[in-house]
């Protein structure tokens, strides 16, 4: 079982960039899938971006690319989402996950307690 804590939420202005962290615990981890999903008040979760386990192959949703940046270094068990050009839009709870993502869902995946980015305009 992997424990994920996230963190480097905040607020910042549209225009203006964070990296979110993802602290992972386990065995397992340098060998796992790991992802960010986001939730904004109202909607339902969704897939931002996510990597494979030895960082050689990305994907990010379609109207995040060249924005986002999904990265990970095995030998600190963590995970980053850097965002840059942020906008209002962007302003959601932002959640790390561990397993594999089908689609844009992740049925059995771990997760984190979520970390919030408010962009304000």
């Amino acid at each position: 079982q992997v424990r994920l804590v996230e963190s480097g939420g905040g607020l910042v202005q549209a225009g203006g960039s964070l990296r979110l962290s993802c602290a992972a615990s386990g065995r397992t981890f340098s060998t796992t899938p790991m992802g960010w999903f986001r939730q904004a008040p109202g909607k339902e979760r969704e897939f931002v971006a996510r990597i494979n386990w030895s960082a050689g192959s990305t994907y990010y949703a379609d109207s995040l690319k060249g924005r986002f940046t999904i990265s990970r270094d095995n030998a600190k068990n963590t995970v980053y989402l850097q965002m840059n050009s942020l906008k209002p839009e962007d302003t959601a709870v932002y959640y790390c996950s561990a397993g594999i993502i089908v689609g844009n869902s992740c049925p059995t995946c771990a997760w984190g307690q979520g970390t919030q980015v408010t962009v304000s305009s």
